[in-house]
């Protein structure tokens, strides 16, 4: 809601109407955007992957503008963010630049998932300046491939935490810890939900939380996986491998887990779809179209698919590519991962719309 008398209209309602329209209906992300901007302290708490009422609620109504799942108008959004919305036509969202890139330092391409472009820019942004932290997913060390939400402040953690995790992290925590140590300039990395969180709390002027949004990088996802249904019940319990052992998973047609001892594993995406997350196919967006900058390793070996959408984002790129940080080729020479982009971007808004439909 954009109107002054929809913003009055939503302070009447709470935590309850989240309850009722978004958690009951599996239509949560567990973002925890509702979590970090309640105003009032012990009202609610992250806990089960997701927020849970546990004080009384004054029904606000931030909590329903800032979530992503909560009548949403994305065309607002858009206005907000880049001056107009999308047309039919830029079926991944609105962009200045689409590109494909690699970092060009051993170091994150030995630590990356793909071409180390999110790595790198974020490197690049922390030595400048630009940024003096970052919220993105680390690992538990006590869970092997469990993330969790991490607030990087050194150049070493960027690097440590490169790479991708399939099952998911609520990033926002971490940025909300950014906020509370008084960061001013925090780079956020996330899937696309988080994106639409985050613009959300912009929208909402939240300027606690928004002040301090220094970039915003999202990360291309069809849909996340469940760490207990898929790391523990199926790889470590079906075929019987040490969670421990494996040093980089990726999707590149099949689930491809690679092991210490370089032993490659192949499964069947069919295999490992029942373990999605449900609320991953009410989501329409599969590139992070609200970022200042999205990336992701679709099609390509060793490469990133890189849209850039925003002012911001263009100007950090050119500061890695004229540090000589990056090496960019056309989209035009990798035709396959450009289909592929368009193919799965239709394709993810299509099963949203057919789902929401089928049950709402």
């Amino acid at each position: 809601m954009t109107s002054q008398t929809g913003k009055t209209e939503i302070k009447r309602r709470g935590f309850e109407e989240l309850q009722n329209h978004v958690l009951l209906k599996s239509l949560c992300t567990g973002c925890g955007a509702c979590v970090i901007t309640c105003p009032f302290k012990e009202v609610l708490d992250y806990a089960l992957n997701g927020p849970s009422l546990v004080g009384e609620c004054t029904k606000c109504g931030i909590c329903l503008r800032v979530c992503p799942r909560y009548e949403l108008d994305v065309g607002d959004l858009e206005q907000m963010v880049f001056g107009r919305e999308r047309r039919p036509e830029e079926v991944f969202g609105l962009s200045k630049t689409v590109c494909v890139a690699r970092s060009t330092r051993k170091y994150i391409l030995g630590a990356c998932q793909d071409g180390g472009v999110a790595t790198t820019l974020l490197s690049s942004a922390f030595t400048s300046g630009a940024i003096d932290g970052a919220a993105l997913s680390g690992i538990d060390t006590s869970n092997p491939w469990l993330p969790k939400p991490l607030l990087t402040t050194t150049l070493g953690e960027i690097v440590e935490s490169a790479g991708t995790r399939y099952s998911y992290s609520p990033n926002l925590l971490a940025y909300n810890t950014g906020v509370a140590k008084g960061l001013g300039k925090i780079a956020f990395v996330g899937t696309p939900c988080q994106i639409l969180a985050l613009r959300r709390i912009q929208r909402a002027s939240l300027r606690k939380h928004s002040r301090a949004l220094a970039l915003t990088m999202g990360l291309f996802c069809y849909e996340c996986f469940s760490y207990e249904g898929l790391m523990i019940k199926k790889i470590q319990g079906e075929m019987g491998m040490d969670l421990r052992a494996i040093t980089k998973m990726n999707i590149k047609g099949d689930f491809i887990l690679q092991t210490k001892s370089g032993q490659t594993t192949k499964i069947p995406l069919r295999e490992v779809k029942s373990y999605a997350e449900v609320f991953c196919q009410y989501c329409s967006d599969f590139s992070a179209e609200l970022a200042d900058i999205s990336l992701g390793g679709i099609g390509l070996e060793g490469w990133t698919f890189t849209v850039i959408r925003t002012d911001k984002g263009e100007e950090l790129f050119s500061q890695a590519v004229n540090k000589g940080s990056l090496e960019v080729k056309p989209v035009e020479d990798f035709e396959s991962a450009f289909k592929l982009m368009k193919k799965l971007s239709k394709n993810k808004r299509s099963r949203a719309e057919k789902n929401r439909k089928e049950r709402f």
